[in-house]
């Protein structure tokens, strides 16, 4: 049966679908109890036939719906729903409803090619922030790539689909059902080629390989087949970024490399490390080494083990190979069993460390409200969505060059903010007016520097200044301004500059009257003075016969002699 149109749960309308996976097709949607609108997520049915998945999911999902971060997409719902198949059974759907984001997914920008150093960095920056909360709330992503991020209209990053990777490799359900949610191989971690135990360093390599593909516009390891990619992330070394786009500096070609490092404890250990010498190297700065820390597993018990075809049939069933989804092994090698003791008494460290510096605002309580994204909506719109919350909200005015009149700028506190349900914390919305209007001064005479700082006082910009011959502007003084004085304007639009040269433009006078001429040199607030030429036959006017300065440029106020015939 179709899912749009359907209400999922007695509360969410399902509405069209957004975008399409191998395990889910998500829907936007409305909960029509709360009159806000969703994301939501509808797994394929074939997933629910494992009960051991469906109490999984579900306790994923409620770890998920804890994390409140503006970095995170935020899992609002669970659950399962029964639906009747073409064949007349009756099968169970697990959906997921979610925070609506409006944006874009990061695969469909690396698309459109290589992103600049500076953004590549600010997005992955993004992605660690989400990262280190999920970490230290004990959540492993498994499955960071570009289909699984996305960017906001105003820039923020989101990640999202955090738990549902675990609770389906922690089930029964088969390898494929577990490749299609963990990812494809191109962005495989080599411990998870290998078919080993994941950690948060996974996640950090996964990493890695976006922010190779962010610069450079590929993914660093490609291949004919699923089963040759991860077997190059096991056994190949990544090539340099700057070979492929030379605009990246050799910082940035460190960090890359350090994250994409084979051995996981030779690698970014934490994501506040990653982002720390992501910052240092988009300073243009080559981050300082650090002492690499010993693989404590290899020094116990020996290198890890060797690409033989057991490990290519780890290979193979990570990448989705269906025929080769067979377990060949009836129980965990010893090496295994010594690794997962330690790996659990590390856990239980890390648990208590964690335990004891949570936050308050980590564990969300049941009662508690999260601000919602209103910007680009109009106040009413807005209004509505935060007082049905029951949020209450205060109007501010304000100007912006870059929203339209009426639509929301940003709200205080920001959206992803979670407060009380009992609180009475107002929330600011904050709405432009659009463009500030102003009225362009009257600067002419005024000296240029002058000028300029009377015009940028009201939020106007200087564009181009030109110099301009005139008889009584002094020069490096303004003559005039293109929009006029008096015009109309918006702040940061940008006025043009007519400035003095300081000279004046002398006219060819000779052939004129003798009044005439003298009487147009004068009006150029020229020094005049007349004499008799008696070399040239008199005639009636007393016609100029010549002048002591040629026709063009002269400096303000020059004297200037003209003679007239005055011969017999």
């Amino acid at each position: 049966m179709t899912d749009e149109h359907r209400l999922l749960a007695g509360r969410y309308r399902i509405g069209e679908v957004i975008g399409r996976g191998g395990m889910a097709n998500v829907y936007s949607g409305r909960d029509e109890r709360l009159g806000r609108q969703v994301a939501i997520k509808l797994l394929r049915s074939s997933l629910a036939s494992d009960p051991v998945f469906r109490t999984r999911f579900k306790q994923e999902a409620q770890a998920a719906s804890r994390m409140a971060h503006p970095t995170i997409v935020r899992v609002f719902d669970a659950g399962e729903e029964k639906v009747r198949e073409p064949g007349g059974f009756e099968g169970v759907v697990p959906f997921i409803v979610m925070e609506y984001v409006e944006g874009r997914l990061l695969k469909d920008i690396i698309k459109e090619g290589p992103v600049a150093p500076a953004e590549a960095i600010r997005i992955t920056e993004g992605i660690l922030t989400a990262l280190e909360y999920s970490h230290r709330a004990g959540v492993v992503h498994r499955d960071i790539k570009p289909g699984n991020i996305m960017l906001t209209t105003s820039g923020q990053v989101k990640v999202m689909d955090f738990g549902i990777a675990r609770a389906i490799s922690d089930s029964s359900a088969t390898v494929a059902q577990t490749t299609a949610i963990l990812g494809t191989a191109q962005y495989f971690s080599p411990e998870q080629a290998r078919g080993e135990s994941v950690d948060a360093r996974t996640d950090l390599y996964s990493t890695g390989v976006v922010l190779f593909e962010l610069l450079t516009g590929q993914a660093p390891f490609r291949g004919d087949t699923p089963v040759a990619v991860a077997y190059q992330h096991v056994s190949e070394t990544p090539p340099v970024p700057s070979s492929i786009n030379p605009s990246i500096s050799p910082a940035i070609d460190r960090v890359v490399l350090h994250a994409l490092t084979k051995d996981r404890f030779s690698r970014f250990q934490s994501s506040a490390e990653f982002r720390s010498d992501l910052q240092v190297a988009g300073a243009g700065k080559i981050p300082s080494k650090r002492p690499p820390v010993e693989d404590f597993q290899s020094s116990l018990f020996g290198a890890p083990p060797s690409l033989t075809a057991t490990s290519d049939s780890a290979l193979t069933q990570l990448a989705g190979d269906d025929d080769y989804a067979v377990r060949t092994q009836s129980r965990p090698p010893v090496v295994w069993i010594w690794a997962g003791i330690a790996s659990v008494a590390v856990i239980i460290i890390a648990l208590v460390f964690w335990i004891v510096t949570l936050p308050p605002t980590t564990i969300v309580p049941d009662n508690s409200i999260t601000v919602p994204k209103v910007a680009g909506q109009t106040f009413d719109a807005a209004d509505s969505t935060l007082q049905q919350m029951g949020l209450v909200t205060a109007r501010q005015d304000v100007f912006d060059p870059d929203v339209p009149e009426g639509r929301v700028i940003r709200t205080d506190p920001e959206p992803g903010t979670v407060l009380n349900e009992s609180s009475d914390q107002v929330i600011d919305v904050y709405v432009s007016l659009g463009k500030q209007t102003v009225t362009i001064p009257d600067v002419s005479g005024k000296p240029d520097s002058e000028a300029t700082g009377a015009l940028t006082a009201l939020g106007l910009t200087v564009g181009s200044t030109t110099k301009e011959n005139s008889p009584t502007a002094t020069a490096d003084t303004v003559i005039r301004t293109t929009p006029a004085a008096g015009t109309a304007s918006f702040v940061g639009d940008s006025v043009n500059l007519v400035i003095s040269s300081g000279l004046v433009t002398v006219p060819d006078v000779t052939g004129q009257a003798l009044d005439v001429a003298s009487t147009t040199l004068q009006g150029l607030a020229l020094q005049v003075s007349v004499d008799g030429d008696p070399g040239c036959k008199t005639v009636a006017g007393n016609p100029v016969s010549s002048q002591s300065i040629a026709a063009g440029d002269a400096a303000q106020k020059s004297a200037i002699a003209i003679r007239y015939c005055t011969g017999a």
